[in-house]
């Protein structure tokens, strides 16, 4: 019993060192390299265009291709949605996978997040690591996948190509080991309206 108690300690104290230094780099325009609750992603601050535009950058993605970003609450769409559908809501407490819903109407997020008729992909993570890092950030974090455009999407850490690992500020210890192969969220397209259709 004692063991799982230190094996919690130890994970906690990993992810607390990986988190205060996830901070200092988000808070300074930086990226970083996180686990999420679904695959390894690319992260920076989603409120400063000059960070994102270094996430295009190192993806070698073309700008005009929107990014999804992870808030710790749906309690916070608010700040970032102009009119969240009342629906919003209910699809986050019932989806059992990761679910990323895009928004139309977006605002306080850097122009360059967003897509078409100010639209942009908000998830809200049922995973610890990233809880913590979205509350503690109190702003929205980019969460795109860490490969390269155009590349397979790493299912680990290990299948992360070394171009993205060197291209951050900081990449994360914390999961590195998890061999887990994981998948990308769902993703629904939610309309002012309410309707809403599956994008994947």
């Amino acid at each position: 019993m004692s063991s799982k108690k230190e094996t919690i300690q130890k994970n906690r104290a990993l992810q607390e060192a990986d988190i205060v230094q996830c901070l200092k780099v988000l808070s300074a325009g930086g990226l970083i390299l996180y686990p999420t609750d679904t695959v390894w992603g690319i992260g920076c601050d989603a409120t400063n265009a000059e960070a994102v535009n270094k996430v295009y950058q190192l993806k070698q993605r073309d700008d005009s291709k929107a990014l999804i970003v992870l808030l710790d609450s749906a309690e916070h769409l608010d700040h970032y949605v102009v009119d969240v559908p009342m629906i919003a809501r209910e699809l986050i407490d019932v989806a059992v996978k990761p679910l990323t819903i895009i928004y139309e109407g977006a605002y306080n997020l850097a122009p360059n997040v967003l897509g078409e008729q100010d639209s942009v992909g908000i998830r809200i993570p049922n995973d610890e690591f990233c809880h913590r890092l979205c509350e503690r950030f109190g702003k929205p974090i980019v969460s795109t996948s860490a490969n390269v455009s155009g590349k397979a999407t790493a299912k680990t850490f290990a299948d992360i190509d070394a171009s993205i690992v060197q291209g951050v500020d900081y990449a994360v210890e914390y999961r590195r080991g998890d061999k887990t192969s994981h998948q990308p969220s769902n993703i629904i397209l939610l309309s002012r309206d309410g309707t809403f259709k599956i994008i994947r």
